[in-house]
């Protein structure tokens, strides 16, 4: 069933001075779309361009039914951006001597699986044909999953109890499994946790100020931001309240638009991974349409074609109440969307849905090709 939004409001501002009365620009016109003719609640976007200044975006409202503003540069679940900050700390211990590429995981963490011969370069490239523990845990009736906390050798239990995909190498498959045992890897390595090795090797680094991994038990998002939502067994439901701990490694984090083109900036910049590293991270597989056409995969970050010519590098993520894409290009221009429901959430078909996708990913492709 389709909800009206109560009260569009729409603002461009200067992230880097004060509020500019902007006209509509293309980027501001693309994310109205999104909210208008998509339906989606709020979307929310920044611009940064090769020499950092950043244009921060939003249209909607932040709550339904009611003329909220939409937060500037608000947090929202990043979702599966979450890997590529983990896959930049496995590239560090990999820098420092501490982790080798193709050596196997049981190396490291003896007996977690059950085939010896996957590797961490398979964990971070998903081609390790390893289940995806998200698939078999019940996300389809999420309200009965929305407030329980799950430890990560629990998700590691449920991917290690269905078949495997492929075999190892052999083709990509995108799995959350592998970015489970990735985690594990980085505490058994560090001998600290998972999320402190992010805060302190990344988010402290680049000045992330408004990035964080949240806590044990922490189901609220700390600072301003638009409520997500979600269809469930009970309709459309507010799910801004949840325990992300069911994505752990493979999608705990929150984030703002504008931190992720900080964040995907200084990594394509080698401001977090030294060269050689950064070099390995860009070697791809063919993800066979898997993702979104002419997606390549690289170590934790993934590389799409643009329409003007080059190509972007970045993730995305897709999390109960939240998508988010964007990229980064060579000459350091970077964009990121981020809209407050999953396609198909407000879409009364899977056609309407597509379209809705569809339109994220061209947002982002007309901002990095030079819209403003």
């Amino acid at each position: 069933m389709k909800k009206t939004l109560v009260g569009v409001l729409a603002t461009a501002m200067l992230f880097t001075g004060t509020a500019m009365a902007a006209p509509a620009s293309d980027v501001q016109k693309q994310l109205d779309g999104l909210t208008k003719q998509h339906e989606f609640p709020a979307a929310l976007a920044t611009i940064t361009d090769g020499n950092g200044r950043t244009i921060g975006y939003t249209s909607g409202t932040s709550e339904l039914n009611k003329r909220t503003p939409v937060p500037r540069n608000g947090q929202v679940r990043a979702g599966s951006n979450t890997k590529a900050f983990v896959a930049a700390v496995v590239m560090q211990l990999v820098g420092e001597g501490k982790v080798e590429l193709d050596k196997p995981i049981n190396h490291y963490l003896p007996g977690a699986i059950k085939d010896d011969r996957i590797t961490v370069r398979q964990l971070l490239n998903h081609t390790s044909g390893l289940a995806n523990y998200t698939n078999y845990m019940g996300l389809e009736k999420f309200e009965e999953q929305r407030h329980r906390y799950f430890e990560p050798r629990e998700l590691l239990d449920i991917g290690n109890a269905h078949p495997v995909t492929n075999q190892p190498g052999e083709k990509f498959k995108y799995s959350n499994t592998n970015y489970v045992l990735l985690g594990l890897l980085i505490q058994k390595t560090t001998g600290r946790p998972v999320a402190e090795n992010v805060d302190q090797r990344i988010v402290r680094k680049l000045n992330l100020n408004d990035t964080y991994w949240p806590g044990v038990g922490e189901q609220g998002i700390r600072g301003k931001h638009a409520h997500g939502y979600s269809k469930t067994g009970n309709g459309i439901e507010d799910v801004t309240e949840m325990d992300p701990s069911w994505g752990w490694a493979a999608g705990q984090i929150i984030s703002t638009t504008k931190d992720l083109n900080t964040f995907y900036r200084g990594l394509l910049k080698g401001d977090l991974v030294k060269k050689a590293q950064l070099d390995e991270m860009k070697k791809t597989v063919d993800t066979a349409g898997e993702m979104w056409p002419g997606v390549e995969y690289g170590l934790g970050i993934a590389s799409a074609p643009l329409s003007c010519g080059g190509r972007s590098w970045g993730h995305g993520g897709d999390i109960h109440g939240y998508e988010t894409r964007g990229g980064v290009t060579d000459t350091g221009r970077a964009f990121s969307v981020a809209v407050t429901a999953l396609p198909g959430t407000f879409q009364d078909t899977p056609e309407e849905a597509g379209k809705a996708h569809d339109a994220v990913l061209a947002t982002v492709d007309a901002a990095l090709c030079g819209a403003k």
